[in-house]
């Protein structure tokens, strides 16, 4: 049997649900704008999902390191790339970047319709400008699923630092894009109450589908020394290399354990690409700490797992504000499928998916979070039981066996 069988049938074996078959004869357009598919996991596993329930699933999505193929079929999924002229940085970044991939996606999803036929598109932002595209096949009956992966009006105060027209507009399209579509999935019960409460939804439209891993690809593999860096203790990060997602605290938190506790027996490997990876890398030269951090970029999974693996603690400094509070992050459940305990700051939502599983450093304070580090370092019995506490937790009540019902039932609810 091939490896597309093996998925299929496995997931169709645990959920008898899929094994009826009740998508058979749909066809589902999905389109994302930041990740290139299958690299974006949550994407991928919902198509292999829908697919498994019978239905024809199409993705379009951009064109990525190692994801250069325009078009080619996996798994019986069909995947239609686009290029992207640069990675925003700044507003005016952004407007040109996501004008580029409406273009595109509104193309792509032409050609597709009139190759065959889709009933429903799955708009998975950011941003909230898909459910442009959607409405153009609304005269033919087709019918718009929102997957509400970012809280964009939050996200944008949360990179800008201000509330501008543009914040305003970022607003707007929210509501507009909640309005639009028919069933709305949310990643956690914050993101559920802000399509009610913001957006409109009444609360039998929305269904919370939770990020988690699929515990069938993504697990313990064996460790690699090479990632240490030559020292006794790693400490791992998986994440975009963003102005919001905290890494200038967490690189002042090494500048903290290196030159003010004297701890040259520590290593850091960031995981993970973005606009202020360049910014960052100096950053980490001018504080004195550039050798005791590598900067992996983008890697391949195989070798994302064994950094994971071999890592003694995974952090994770997202800032505490508006939007990282409410956000569910896919690292903490990778973190936590890998049997890893975690130091992160105190956010509403982490503290929510990781419970004993993590350590919380105060808000937003690089020397607490440097504490928080070193107190798991000293404690190897404490480090081992947070992470089969976490690991557990991932397997009974969190990875995407638990969440298969919900998406189920969403798509019930948008083809009824």
């Amino acid at each position: 049997m091939t490896d597309t069988g093996n998925s299929v049938a496995r997931l169709r074996a645990e959920h008898p649900d899929l094994a009826a078959l009740p998508f058979a004869g749909r066809h589902i357009l999905m389109i994302v704008e930041n990740l290139p598919v299958p690299f974006d996991r949550r994407v991928w596993i919902e198509a292999r999902t829908l697919a498994a329930a019978g239905a024809k699933v199409s993705v379009i999505c951009p064109i990525g390191k190692g994801f250069e193929i325009r078009r080619e079929t996996i798994e019986g999924i069909d995947i239609y790339r686009h290029p992207l002229p640069f990675e925003a940085k700044g507003a005016l970044g952004y407007v040109l970047e996501y004008g580029a991939a409406l273009f595109w996606e509104t193309w792509l999803a032409w050609r597709v319709f009139l190759s065959h036929r889709f009933d429903a598109v799955h708009g998975c932002n950011p941003p909230d400008l898909i459910f442009l595209v959607a409405l153009q096949f609304r005269l033919f009956g087709v019918r718009y699923l929102f997957d509400h992966h970012d809280i964009n009006p939050e996200l944008f105060e949360a990179k800008f630092g201000k509330r501008n027209w543009l914040w305003k507009a970022v607003s707007l399209l929210e509501r507009l894009t909640l309005r639009t579509a028919k069933v709305s999935i949310a990643t956690n019960e914050s993101y559920k109450a802000i399509a009610v409460e913001r957006g409109g939804k009444a609360p039998e439209d929305v269904f919370v589908v939770r990020s988690g891993p699929d515990l069938s690809r993504v697990g313990p593999v064996p460790p690699n020394a090479k990632w240490r860096g030559g020292r006794r203790f790693l400490i791992a990060f998986l994440g975009v290399m963003g102005e919001q997602e905290g890494i200038d605290l967490l690189l002042e938190a090494i500048r903290h354990l290196v030159h003010e506790r004297a701890r040259t027996d520590i290593h850091f490997g960031l995981a993970g690409s973005g606009p202020a990876l360049a910014g960052l890398q100096g950053m980490a030269r001018e504080m004195g700490v550039a050798d005791y951090v590598s900067f992996h970029g983008r890697i391949p999974d195989a070798e994302l797992f064994e950094l994971l693996c071999t890592a003694d603690i995974c952090v994770n400094p997202d800032r505490v504000n508006a939007m990282n509070d409410l956000s569910t992050m896919n690292k903490i459940m990778e973190y936590m499928a890998m049997g890893k305990p975690i130091v992160q700051f105190d956010v509403r939502e982490g503290r929510a998916s990781a419970l004993d599983a993590s350590l919380y450093a105060k808000p937003n304070d690089p020397v607490d979070l440097a504490a928080r580090i070193e107190e798991l370092l000293a404690d190897p019995a404490q480090r081992e039981a947070m992470g089969r506490y976490g690991q557990d937790r991932v397997r009974q009540s969190l990875g995407w066996d638990t969440q298969v019902p919900a998406l189920i039932a969403a798509y019930q609810r948008l083809f009824a």
